[in-house]
């Protein structure tokens, strides 16, 4: 005969069933949380080790700059006194020079001069990167500011075969910006173009437009009929410490900072930097900037009677 189960011993291996599943779901849930705590020490860790890290660079960026700051105001004083003796010489304070001492003295202002640029692009780049810089913006006229740059190189057109032209700005007369800041961008702008043009000319231009986000903008070029730049260093040559070889190059000295701090300037104007440039075409460097700073045009309308 066939033994007759009773409904009772089902339901208990049914129950039984049921433990041992939980059971097993519950050890499964044990490892999985298991495994998500030792994942989760492992992101702590890891993000402990990038904040240490983090406080290392910017501990280490934190020094540079105040090395760089330092050492640029200690050559400052040298630097002055040696400007100041060769103006001396030069003007013949202490007596006549002879044409192999004027060559000489001449020689030594010049390189003094290229120093002075060095150091000041050394503490320009501290300052910027140690965030000491301030933008103090406000409206001025553009024509002032072309007539000043006109001005500051007229002394060193040296080269009969160059030509360094100012256009009348296009559709725009005033800019509410930092002047120092932008006039700074323009010099460095000018005086590589010069450097860097054996024959032709150099024209600064200004000209307004509508940007991508519909604010008004006005762009500043400096085109030249230089030695040009191959497009696979254009990226590169906004970099700290670049420079293009070239003959030229070998022939002239320089941080390779002025472009480099050019754009940090011009990002720190709310702008970009641009360059077109082919090798034996020439180049064409520009900045652009908003019509007005966004942060603080608001609250100076008004002061100059607004752009042109």
């Amino acid at each position: 005969m066939t033994p007759i189960k009773s409904p009772g011993s089902t339901g208990s291996t049914d129950a039984e069933a049921l433990r041992a599943a939980l059971s097993a779901a519950q050890a499964q849930v044990s490892a999985l949380q298991e495994e998500l705590d030792e994942t989760n020490r492992g992101v702590l860790a890891l993000y402990a080790e990038l904040d240490t890290q983090a406080q290392q660079l910017r501990q280490a960026t934190e020094l540079k700059s105040r090395f760089l700051a330092y050492m640029s105001h200690e050559f400052r004083t040298p630097i002055a006194s040696i400007r100041s003796l060769t103006r001396l010489l030069l003007d013949r304070v202490d007596g006549p020079l002879t044409a192999e001492q004027e060559k000489q003295v001449d020689f030594i202002r010049v390189t003094s001069e290229e120093f002075a640029d060095m150091v000041n692009d050394l503490l320009d780049l501290a300052k910027v990167e140690a965030g000491r810089i301030d933008v103090s913006p406000g409206w001025f006229e553009l024509v002032d500011l072309f007539a000043a740059l006109r001005g500051m190189f007229k002394p060193v057109l040296v080269n009969p075969d160059v030509q360094l032209i100012f256009e009348a700005p296009q559709d725009v007369s005033q800019l509410f910006t930092d002047d120092a800041k932008l006039s700074q961008i323009l010099r460095n702008y000018i005086s590589n173009a010069l450097k860097f043009t054996a024959q032709g000319e150099v024209r600064v231009s200004a000209v307004r437009s509508v940007g991508a986000g519909g604010q008004d903008e006005v762009t500043f070029a400096v085109a030249d009929t230089g030695i040009g730049i191959a497009e696979e260093f254009h990226d590169a040559i906004f970099q700290d410490f670049t420079q293009i070889d070239s003959p030229i190059q070998k022939r002239l000295r320089g941080t390779g900072l002025g472009l480099s701090l050019s754009k940090r300037l011009a990002e720190l104007l709310g702008g970009r930097v641009a360059l077109e440039s082919a090798p034996g075409v020439g180049s064409t460097f520009s900045v652009t900037l908003p019509l007005r700073a966004p942060e603080q045009a608001n609250a100076q309308d008004g002061k100059a009677g607004g752009p042109g």
